[in-house]
């Protein structure tokens, strides 16, 4: 493959990775909004779509394999390609979580704890993935830190979210007489901690993002570890 084709090839994987994360983040974006707004719809669109995303990341796979096979690429070029070859797994795997909350905005019988403000925790952790996203763009080492320090404010809210549900459950008593009543509201209160723990790790994902695009910028595996 000639000089100027390869170069190509190579900033066509961004591209395509990039473009492969708005999917990403679309999809998340339509999970939350499912959720918030009870939309059956959506909810399903989100799951009838993980095929597509799952066919990207097979495509961008082969991809990295065929250019680290066939070109044989030498320090930036191959740090690149191998931080690429880990950033889309970190999106397939986003688009996962967003198929999650789909399928609790199928599941939910009712709303509960509305003082828990999981749209919130969601807003935040996409901005994440933009962030990231856009440090990997741009080659900006300092953005990727800032990913990885807003992490931890991500992280203080998802732990009180699920405090304030654990705490409540605990002093109160809201069951009732009805047996299946209850059982239906511990079924919402389970899909409601389990949201919280998939958001956080929408925002892990994101971190990771950032960690591998740091390495790619810099061959700094600070935020590795």
């Amino acid at each position: 493959m000639p000089r100027q084709e390869y170069q190509e090839s190579l900033s066509n994987l961004r591209d395509d990775v990039l473009y492969m994360s708005e999917i990403v983040a679309e999809r998340l974006r339509w999970g939350l909004d499912a959720l918030e707004q009870k939309d059956r719809e959506t909810a399903q669109e989100v799951i009838d779509g993980d095929d597509e995303v799952n066919r990207m990341y097979l495509e961008l796979e082969g991809e990295c394999v065929d250019l680290i096979a066939l070109q044989q690429p030498v320090a930036s070029d191959l740090r690149f390609i191998a931080a690429t070859f880990k950033i889309i797994t970190d999106l397939e795997r986003i688009g996962d979580l967003a198929v999650n909350l789909a399928q609790y905005a199928l599941d939910a019988d009712q709303d509960v704890f509305p003082e828990v403000d999981v749209q919130q925790i969601g807003v935040e952790t996409l901005e994440m993935l933009d962030d990231a996203m856009a440090a990997y763009a741009a080659e900006e080492a300092e953005a990727c830190y800032a990913v990885a320090e807003r992490d931890d404010e991500v992280d203080a809210m998802c732990e009180a979210a699920s405090a304030t549900v654990v705490r409540d459950l605990i002093e109160s008593d809201p069951f009732g007489e009805d047996d299946a009543d209850a059982e239906a509201y511990m079924q919402d209160i389970s899909r409601l901690l389990l949201t919280i723990r998939d958001l956080e790790r929408v925002g892990d994902h994101a971190v990771n993002i950032a960690a591998r695009s740091l390495y790619m910028i810099e061959d700094d595996a600070e935020l590795l570890y």
